[in-house]
């Protein structure tokens, strides 16, 4: 009897584990749906990011739905992908994405009870290698300033020119560069265990070694690669 039960509690505890698993992977596919849908209306907007920036750009992360109700006092924290160019120098077609945290006390100031979406432009080496390697604060460890919008918008100014990411905010309708200094971001190395069912870096996952791109993400690299298939020089 004393096996039998063994064996019963060994059985659900391995079901259990395995439906466990597979909530938290379904959790990922829907953020990844969500940032695909995020990124798709805001390149439809009027004032969108300027082309030069996005064929500039390395690596884009979005962060979408993100409720100041939803934060813990102290705690503020955003869920969302990043998409890269493939490549060790990002200058390749865009890749599998890499799940990301948000977390930081301005990053929590900007959303108010409405949904707030986050659009985060990498734009040069330097910062994708240091963002894929660990946590980076926003105006301490990688010089970030409010991204311009605008098709046509100017984009050579000496600040976007030294800027190592461009921070963007979607609230009511309304897409704008918004200043997040102070905000941290990092590779969330558990969300995307949970999506592509093994340990892997986010750094092999975005560079293209290893991991395919998952079908809740195609909407997403599919955009990217339409408005902007390959990089401008410099």
């Amino acid at each position: 009897m004393k096996i039998i039960c063994s064996l019963f509690l060994a059985m659900f505890l391995i079901v259990s584990t395995a439906s466990a698993e597979s909530k938290e992977a379904r959790k990922q596919e829907e953020r990844l749906q969500d940032a695909g849908v995020v990124m798709s209306e805001v390149l439809s907007m009027p004032d969108t990011i300027p082309h030069r920036i996005l064929d500039r750009t390395k690596c884009v992360v979005i962060v979408p739905s993100v409720r100041k109700a939803a934060f813990i006092v102290g705690a503020s924290y955003g869920r969302g992908a990043m998409v890269c160019r493939t490549g060790e120098d990002f200058t390749g077609p865009w890749g599998a994405p890499s799940m990301m945290a948000v977390e930081g006390g301005s990053f929590g100031l900007q959303a108010g009870l409405e949904a707030t979406d986050f659009v985060f432009l990498i734009m040069n080496e330097h910062g994708a290698a240091s963002l894929l390697k660990s946590k980076v604060k926003l105006g301490a460890d990688i010089a970030a300033v409010a991204g311009p919008v605008g098709r046509d918008a100017q984009a050579d100014t000496d600040a976007y020119m030294r800027a190592e990411i461009l921070t963007y905010s979607r609230a009511r309708g309304i897409f704008a560069g918004i200043s997040l200094e102070g905000s941290t971001l990092r590779p969330d190395n558990d969300a995307n265990e949970a999506l592509y069912a093994q340990r892997i870096s986010a750094r092999k996952i975005v560079l293209g070694e290893g991991a395919p791109t998952p079908e809740a993400a195609r909407q997403l690299v599919a955009l990217l690669e339409k408005a902007s298939p390959r990089p401008a020089n410099g």
